[in-house]
C-alpha cells in the first residue's frame, strides 16, 4: 500500500529528529514493541498524588504524615489483614513501615522467636508490596526498588503461586535472608518500597519555613523524595531572598525568628552565628526601653531574665534595621505604590505619635538611637557592618544554599498539574472580581502574565550576576513578593509589623486581604481564573494554601462547588487554636479527590514505642464517574506524543527514509 502523501511529508519534515530517535529504537520491531508498551500504560490507573501546605517547620508531624502516607498505609494494612490479624498487630506493622530502623530496634529487643517473626513479617510486607505495585508496570515498580535488593524484591513480589516447582525456591530466599542476618536490612528496603509506591507524586503548596522549629529538617526530607514539586509560599520566598543576600529579607527573617523565639533553625540548622547581632544590640540598646520587644516564649519560667533581655535587645536592633531597609527599597521602587509604608519618617518624636492613613496613633516607644532625623532610612556605620556580616553568613551557609537551590529547582510560583492549578497565595483581584493590574518592569500585568513575570524575576534575584542592576531588582522583588501590597504571595494590603510592635490600638493592626479571598466561594470567578491558565475541564480545581481554614467554626475548606480547595489546616501549632485541627492532606487518586484532616501529633516517641498514629478524618468530595487512567493525565499527554513520534518512525522505516539496524 502506498504511504499517504501527508505522512511522507511529515517524515521528511522531521527526518533529523527521526534519525536521532532511531538510535533508541533501531528497527521496526523495537519501535513497535515500545508503542505496544506505551499504549498499555495509558490504560493503567493514574498514580496517587498528595497535596500538603503550610508546614511551617513542624517537622515531626510532617515526617509522620509523609511516612504514613496520610493514613493510606494503615488503610492498606487493614484491607489486607483485618480478618486475620489483630488490631494491635496491624498497628505495629504500620509503625514498622513508617519507622523501620527505630521500630526494629524496639521489636527485636523483646521478641522471643525472632526467626519466626522475621518470616511472618517479611511475607506480610511482600504481600503489601504486591498490592501496591499492581497498579503500575513491572518496569516502573522495578525502578522504585532499592538497588541493594532490587532483583530479590522483584522476584518475590512477582510470585507465581501456580508454579508449584517454585514454592520451595521462594521459601528458600526468605530463609536465606534470615539465616545470613540480612532480615533487618531487607525489611527496611521493603518499607522504603511501600512508601515509594503508595504516593506517586507529592505537592507542597507553600510555606515550609517559619513559626515551627526546624524547616531545615523538612527540606532534607523532601530532597530525598522521589517525586516532589513545591509552590513557593510567602515565608519560603522570604528565606529565598535572604539566601540571595537581600539585607532586607535577612533582617525580616531574623525579626520573625526572634519574635517567635525560633532561632534554632538559624543557628543549629544553618550554622549562622548571631553573635555579631548580640554584640551590636548589647552595645547600642543596653539602656533602651525593651518592653515592646520581649520575645514570645511558651513558658517564661524556662528562660532567665538575662536571656529575655538579650533577645529583646536583638529584636529591637534588627527591627529598626528592617524598617530602614524596607524604606530604602520603597525609595528605589515607587511602582510598588507603598510610600505610605515608609513609617519611620512619619513619627512625631516630640509627641510620640505617628500618622497612618490619616489617623494619629500614640507610640509606645520612640527610643530609636540609630535613626537619623535628617535621613530616616540610612544605616549607621555599625548597622551597615553588622548587615554585611550577616549577609556573608547567610550566603556562605552551605546547607541553606543547598535548600534554596532545591526550592528553585523543584519550585515555582504556581503549577498546572493534571488539570489542577496549584498556588499558595492568590491571583490578585479587584473588588468587582476582575483581575488586578500591576505596573512592573515597564509592563501592565495581571492574572497569568503577572504570575509568570513574578516567577521569572524571583529567579533573577537568585541567579543574576552579583552587583548588577538585574540582581538588585530581583532581590528587591523577592521582598515585594513577601509583603508587597496585594502581591500574589502576600495577598494583603499591608503587613503591620511596625504597628503590632509599637502601637497599642489594635485597629491599626488590620491587614485587609485582597478581594480574591472574598471570591473563593464564587464558582463563576474560580472557573474564570482556571480558564486564565488554560484549565477548562469540568474536573479542574484550584488548590490553595496560605489562609488557615477555621474548621472549628464550621468553615469548609471545599469551596466554589468543589472547584477550589484550601488545604491550610494548621500544621503549625501556633495556628491550631484557630483551625481546630492539625493540618490537611488532599489526596487525588484514580477514584477522585478526598480530603484528610489530621489531629495533633503526639510525638515520635509515642509513635514508635506505643504505635500511636495521627488520627485522620477523610471526606470524599469529588468522585470520578469512572476510574481515572494515565491516559487522562499530563503524563498521558506526553505518552501519546511519544506514540505519535514512534508511529512516524515506523513510517520512516517503511518508506526507506531511515535505515533499520539489527546489530
Amino acid at each position: 500500500m502506498e504511504m499517504p502523501k501527508q505522512t511522507r511529508e511529515d517524515v521528511m519534515q522531521h527526518l533529523k529528529y527521526l534519525r536521532m530517535l532511531s538510535n533508541q529504537y533501531p528497527n521496526i520491531q523495537a519501535a513497535s514493541t515500545e508503542i505496544i508498551n506505551l499504549q498499555a500504560i495509558l490504560g493503567l490507573p493514574k498514580g496517587t498524588e498528595h497535596f500538603m501546605s503550610d508546614l511551617h517547620g513542624e517537622y515531626e508531624a510532617f515526617i509522620h504524615i509523609r511516612n504514613s502516607a496520610s493514613g493510606a498505609i494503615r488503610e492498606k494494612v487493614d484491607a489486607l489483614y483485618q480478618n486475620t490479624v489483630t488490631k494491635e498487630e496491624r498497628a505495629e506493622l504500620s509503625t514498622l513501615i513508617y519507622y523501620p530502623k527505630e521500630k526494629l530496634e524496639e521489636i527485636t529487643s523483646r521478641v522471643a522467636d525472632l526467626p519466626e517473626w522475621y518470616k511472618i513479617t517479611l511475607n506480610r510486607l511482600l504481600e503489601l508490596c504486591r498490592l501496591l505495585g499492581s497498579k503500575y508496570t513491572r518496569s516502573k515498580v522495578r525502578k522504585a526498588l532499592p538497588t541493594d535488593f532490587d532483583y530479590i524484591i522483584d522476584e518475590l513480589i512477582n510470585v507465581n503461586y501456580d508454579a508449584h516447582n517454585k514454592e520451595e525456591y521462594y521459601a528458600n530466599i526468605i530463609s536465606t535472608i534470615i539465616d545470613i542476618d540480612r532480615a533487618d536490612a531487607f525489611i527496611i528496603a521493603l518499607c522504603t518500597t511501600i512508601k515509594r509506591l503508595i504516593v506517586d507524586r507529592l505537592h507542597i503548596v507553600g510555606d515550609i519555613f517559619d513559626r515551627g522549629p526546624r524547616a531545615d529538617i523538612i527540606l532534607d526530607n523532601l530532597m530525598e523524595h522521589h517525586s516532589v514539586d513545591i509552590q513557593w509560599g510567602n515565608h519560603d520566598i522570604l528565606w529565598m531572598g535572604a539566601a540571595t543576600g537581600s539585607r532586607t529579607c535577612i533582617a525580616t527573617v531574623l525579626n520573625n525568628s526572634i519574635t517567635y523565639n525560633n532561632l534554632e533553625v538559624i543557628e543549629s540548622g544553618y550554622g549562622i552565628s548571631l553573635r555579631p547581632l548580640a554584640l551590636f544590640a548589647n552595645e547600642v540598646y543596653k539602656n533602651s526601653d525593651l518592653s515592646r520587644f520581649m520575645p514570645k516564649v511558651p513558658n517564661e519560667r524556662d528562660y532567665t531574665l538575662k536571656d529575655m533581655l538579650q533577645g529583646a535587645r536583638m529584636h529591637k536592633a534588627i527591627a529598626i534595621i528592617q524598617f530602614k531597609l524596607e524604606g530604602q527599597i520603597l525609595l528605589r521602587h515607587p511602582e510598588y505604590k507603598m510610600d505610605d509604608r515608609m513609617l519611620l519618617g512619619k513619627i512625631d518624636y516630640q509627641h510620640k505619635t505617628i500618622d497612618i492613613d490619616g489617623v494619629t496613633y500614640s507610640l509606645t516607644d520612640c527610643d530609636f538611637p540609630t535613626v537619623d532625623q535628617n535621613d530616616h532610612y540610612a544605616l549607621t556605620e555599625e548597622e551597615a557592618l553588622l548587615m554585611k556580616q550577616l549577609k556573608t553568613a547567610f550566603q556562605h551557609s552551605e546547607r541553606l544554599q543547598r535548600h534554596v537551590g532545591f526550592l528553585y529547582s523543584k519550585g515555582s510560583l504556581y503549577r498546572c498539574f493534571n488539570s489542577n492549578l496549584l498556588f499558595h497565595g492568590c491571583i490578585p483581584l479587584n473588588p468587582d472580581g476582575s483581575l488586578m493590574e500591576f505596573n512592573l518592569g515597564g509592563q501592565t500585568l495581571s492574572g497569568k502574565r503577572l504570575m509568570d513575570y513574578a516567577d521569572t524575576i524571583a529567579r533573577q534575584g537568585y541567579y543574576a550576576k552579583e552587583a548588577t542592576p538585574q540582581k538588585q531588582y530581583g532581590k528587591d522583588f523577592l521582598w515585594f513578593l513577601w509583603c508587597g501590597r496585594n502581591s500574589p504571595l502576600c495577598g494583603r494590603e499591608k503587613i503591620t509589623t511596625f504597628e503590632r510592635l509599637l502601637i497599642d490600638d489594635k485597629s491599626s493592626w488590620m491587614e485587609p486581604k485582597n478581594p480574591y479571598y472574598r471570591f473563593t466561594d464564587d464558582e463563576a470567578v474560580v472557573t474564570f481564573l482556571l480558564g486564565q491558565f488554560g484549565l477548562g475541564s469540568s474536573y479542574s480545581h484550584i488548590i490553595n494554601g496560605h489562609m488557615p481554614v477555621k474548621s472549628k467554626d464550621g468553615e469548609n475548606p471545599i469551596k466554589a462547588g468543589g472547584k477550589l480547595i484550601v488545604i491550610d489546616g494548621g500544621f503549625c501549632r501556633v495556628y491550631q487554636p484557630t483551625t481546630g485541627i492539625a493540618g490537611y492532606t488532599l489526596i487525588y487518586n484514580s477514584y477522585g479527590l478526598r480530603l484528610c484532616s489530621h489531629e495533633p501529633f503526639s510525638g515520635l516517641d509515642n509513635a514508635i514505642k506505643l504505635n500511636k498514629d495521627i488520627l485522620s478524618t477523610q471526606v470524599v468530595f469529588d468522585r470520578a464517574s469512572s476510574r481515572i487512567t494515565v491516559d487522562e493525565t499530563d503524563a498521558g499527554q506526553g505518552i501519546r506524543e511519544r506514540i505519535a513520534d514512534l508511529k512516524l518512525l515506523l513510517s520512516a522505516y517503511r518508506l526507506g527514509a531511515v535505515s533499520e539496524r539489527h546489530d
